[in-house]
């Protein structure tokens, strides 16, 4: 029998509608040096900071709207932790269930002595462990602790977070590893693989797949011996990708080569990810969809996309924390839609998506969604498409199975590795 949520869903679908995703970024203020993100503390701008308040009536009207997942993002969120766990709190009052939040480690970092870092983390996890926070992220970039913590700028992460992962387990909160793909992922290896795109041949290309596949395959290997158990891959933050559409509003991304990728390397790139993260699966929860990756090869490969276009701006938002307004997605800057809480989504055009950049916030779910949205308002365009493109359905079917194993990647819950154990099996169906 269906539960009520399940039913809710349903008729939502029928109406062109999925689960509404609201990203709201609290703050611009961060202390890292992140070369791969334009907030990084060396930059120079006007740093800002949303008013609680406002933030509490954006999060009552997506509750109004039937919002189900909020995320608070910045900068880096926790510089204001206080405020961070009051909005967490009434986001939770106001009925979100999924309520996301993450940090760049620094309050996670081993110090001078053990007393003052067991004292310092054990009140973050235990604030965090006390809220109804479903997700909490801790961004990992390379699976070198080096270059990890000389990109971010801090000494002691490495040793801090491997410390805190079991506290927070201990808690109940299982937190995800979220790599921002650049250039370092695998280490200094992997960074040394560069060349301009106008000098890309074959040979290269060839060699930035075998090395970034070996890089993913390190990094998995590193934060499941870190004792994660939920990894994220963001993909790449960039900008000077040859889309001049593009708007950028959410200033966490770069025009450094570490986190720049052509039209080709992001080929090799997907495709790398297509073959590591099944390998990962029955050993971590991975929220990165095989489906996703497959369509995202394709249309950079080859200028097409498979119709199942990003919902930002449809059924999710971004609030950005200069203006406080109210965009489709962080990168479409130049849509303003204005204030959050007065969005009339009557209005909104429900078929106007699109496929302008990659943000897996907002691409991933719009990919695992639209095939349920096209059969039921287009059945027969389904079946074409189908037998069109068996492997994306083949993926795609595996993604809603493999989700369900993770019980939909609860950070509340400990993975059921006989569950996930299953997709170890069928990997060889998959992509042999």
């Amino acid at each position: 029998m269906l539960a009520q949520s399940d039913l809710t869903r349903y008729f939502k679908i029928i109406q062109n509608k999925i689960p509404g995703q609201l990203i709201i970024q609290m703050t611009d203020h961060c202390n890292a040096l992140c070369p791969q993100c334009g907030m990084r503390k060396t930059a120079d701008f006007q740093r800002s900071i949303l008013e609680v308040d406002k933030i509490k009536r954006y999060i009552d009207k997506a509750a109004e709207n039937g919002v189900e997942a909020i995320s608070f993002t910045g900068g880096e969120p926790m510089l204001f932790f206080k405020q961070l766990v009051e909005l967490i709190d009434h986001a939770a009052k106001a009925g979100i269930e999924y309520i996301r939040t993450g940090t760049n480690g620094y309050m996670l970092r081993y110090g001078k002595s053990e007393d003052e870092f067991q004292s310092r983390v054990r009140r973050v996890v235990d604030a965090l462990a006390k809220t109804k926070l479903r997700n909490f992220w801790i961004s990992i970039d390379s699976a070198d602790p080096k270059t990890h913590e000389e990109m971010r700028g801090f000494d002691g992460l490495i040793k801090g977070i491997e410390k805190v992962v079991p506290m927070f387990h201990e808690a109940g909160l299982y937190p995800s590893a979220n790599l921002g793909i650049n250039r370092n992922l695998g280490g200094p290896r992997t960074m040394a693989i560069f060349q301009e795109p106008g000098q890309q041949d074959d040979q290269y290309l060839e060699r930035f797949h075998d090395e970034f596949c070996a890089g993913f395959d390190r990094f998995y290997r590193f934060v499941k011996d870190m004792g994660f158990t939920t990894v994220n891959m963001c993909y790449p933050m960039s900008v000077g990708t040859g889309n001049d559409e593009l708007a950028s509003v959410y200033t966490a991304t770069s025009i450094d080569k570490v986190v720049n990728f052509s039209r080709q390397e992001r080929v090799q790139l997907f495709n790398a990810l297509l073959q590591v993260v099944p390998q990962y699966r029955s050993e971590l929860r991975i929220f990165t969809p095989l489906a996703s990756l497959y369509a995202l090869k394709k249309q950079y490969q080859e200028g097409k996309d498979l119709g199942y276009g990003c919902r930002g701006g449809v059924d999710f938002f971004f609030v950005d924390s200069k203006d406080g307004k109210t965009y489709p997605c962080g990168f479409r800057g130049d849509e303003n839609l204005g204030d959050y809480d007065q969005l009339d989504m009557s209005t909104v055009d429900r078929n106007d998506t699109c496929n302008k950049c990659d943000w897996e916030c907002f691409r991933d779910p719009s990919f695992l969604f639209g095939p349920f949205l096209e059969g039921i308002r287009t059945p027969i365009s389904l079946f074409r498409k189908l037998k069109k493109e068996p492997l994306f359905f083949d993926l795609w079917r595996c993604d809603l199975a493999y989700y369900q194993a993770c019980e939909l990647f609860s950070g509340r819950k400990a993975p059921d590795y006989g569950k996930l154990q299953n997709f170890l099996r069928e990997r060889p169906s998959i992509l042999n």
